[in-house]
């Protein structure tokens, strides 16, 4: 298979996140040339896993790229791999604005079964970031401008989006006011470990933990009820303290 070792440097110009795939411009001997790359983040993120490595690029419009040419497995065309992200100027505009003012309007997409939100100006996609305890956006909010903030700001390989407006089940908002008026709540033991009991709450729609007793004296069992207080809750953690 034919392999071209040198490094060449271009900006991705579109993405086909369905197809999974990218289309790199670049410069070679002063003439403009576009080259096709895949983008398979699920095999990506496997792959990763399996390595113990750091989670991969989520490659975007406008990132400035390292890559090497190779001839396509089916011998019909030469394509990208080795793929290096190196910066996005896009992105960091968007992620010092969000600095400023963390709000930015932009449309929702699916793809994989997945949601992302595509930003109005940029057209750049971010995973949608959906609460374990939100249902998800109704399919007729796919064709209405939205709102949403940008988290995970320090991690620019997990940046993602966030919505202003949420729909939380009824069990979260019970919750919410169980933890303002820190009223007790019975939970059930589902599951016990060297190291803690695990809780569930609510008609078993929200889990939590509590720490063993460090005296081992009392033994917790699958099935026992307990009360409990909700000390801590957001809409990615709850933290509980037996009464």
């Amino acid at each position: 298979m034919f392999m071209n070792e040198a490094i060449q440097k271009g900006t991705i110009s579109f993405i086909n996140h369905e197809k999974q795939y990218a289309m790199i411009d670049y410069i070679q001997k002063g003439k403009k040339k576009t080259i096709n790359c895949k983008t398979d983040m699920k095999k990506q993120l496997k792959a990763a896993a399996v390595k113990n490595a750091k989670k991969p690029h989520h490659f975007r419009i406008g990132d400035e790229v390292n890559f090497q040419i190779k001839l396509a497995d089916r011998g019909d065309k030469m394509v990208a791999y080795n793929i290096k992200f190196l910066y996005n100027t896009a992105l960091e505009q968007l992620i010092n604005k969000a600095a400023i003012e963390n709000r930015f309007s932009g449309y929702l997409k699916i793809v994989d079964d997945s949601f992302f939100v595509k930003e109005w100006d940029s057209y750049l996609f971010f995973p949608l970031f959906v609460s374990k305890w939100e249902k998800p956006p109704a399919e007729k909010a796919f064709n209405e401008a939205i709102s949403f903030k940008l988290i995970n700001l320090d991690k620019p390989n997990s940046i993602a989006a966030e919505l202003f407006s949420h729909d939380f089940i009824p069990e979260y908002q019970s919750a919410l006011q169980q933890l303002k008026n820190k009223t007790p709540i019975e939970a059930i033991v589902y599951k016990v470990s060297p190291y803690a009991v695990y809780l569930n709450m609510f008609n078993d729609t929200i889990q939590a933990r509590i720490q063993m007793s460090e005296d081992g004296k009392e033994v917790l069992k699958e099935g026992d009820k307990i009360k409990v207080i909700i000390t801590y809750l957001t809409s990615t953690r709850i933290v509980v303290e037996r009464v």
